[in-house]
């Protein structure tokens, strides 16, 4: 049974959503973050939760990442890739630093993780599930926004060529398109205006969904966007 999950890019809004979400299946999480301030006062809410500071940018530290996790909990089984990092410039503002930051988070990085945890899903013999988070960007360029929007079409394509490898050995790479902004950990749920986002507990459900889907039927791209009621 699948019992350890790592959720590589943890703040306060979907990422604390998802990690709860595993957590109270019973499950083991270890939690990455370039800062450990909030993901340690997280994970001490929590029954089974390692907070690890982790650059996902970084091989090295993403190696260290892994190996703490697997000394406190024993092999990955499920991967969740929610870091990113992109400044908000357009073609001719960037900076080749800046543009290479947005591939060495949403893209090196990821690629890191997965050759981290890829390996223990395969050892255990009964798979795993890999889970990227994508955007609007993901499958529509976004102006002023070059660096976050080429970052986020090649995760795009690195889950899709992931899934084709990878399922067939039992693992299941799934894209989730984030179509619209997440409510804000600020804003109420009973907000006037909330029903203009993304509920992060729902998104979380729907990653939970991902995890437990029979393989016979697995998803390769789950679109989430928020209804919005027309009167």
């Amino acid at each position: 049974m699948t019992t350890t999950a790592v959720v590589a890019g943890v703040g306060p809004g979907l990422g604390a959503a998802v990690v709860r979400r595993f957590d109270a299946a019973g499950w083991s999480v270890g939690l990455f973050a370039r800062s450990s301030s909030y993901i340690e006062t997280l994970a001490d809410e929590l029954d089974h939760a390692l907070a690890v500071e982790t650059d996902i940018a970084d091989p090295d530290a993403v190696a260290a990442g892994f190996e703490a996790v697997r000394e406190a909990f024993g092999p990955v089984d499920v991967l969740v890739l929610n870091a990113s990092a992109a400044s908000w410039k357009g073609t001719l503002d960037i900076s080749p630093d800046e543009f290479d930051t947005a591939l060495d988070v949403n893209v090196r990085g990821a690629l890191s993780c997965v050759q981290e945890a890829v390996p223990d899903m395969l050892d255990a013999g009964d798979g795993g599930t890999v889970i990227f988070t994508g955007a609007t960007t993901s499958v529509r360029g976004r102006k002023g926004a070059i660096g976050f929007s080429a970052a986020k079409f090649a995760a795009r394509g690195m889950a899709e060529s992931m899934a084709r490898e990878l399922g067939p050995q039992g693992i299941h790479v799934a894209h989730v398109v984030i179509d619209g902004g997440i409510r804000p950990p600020s804003m109420s749920a009973d907000a006037d205006d909330a029903h203009e986002y993304l509920d992060p507990d729902a998104i979380a459900d729907a990653y939970w969904q991902l995890v437990e889907q029979d393989r016979r039927a697995w998803t390769l791209e789950l679109d989430l966007r928020p209804h919005v009621e027309e009167f």
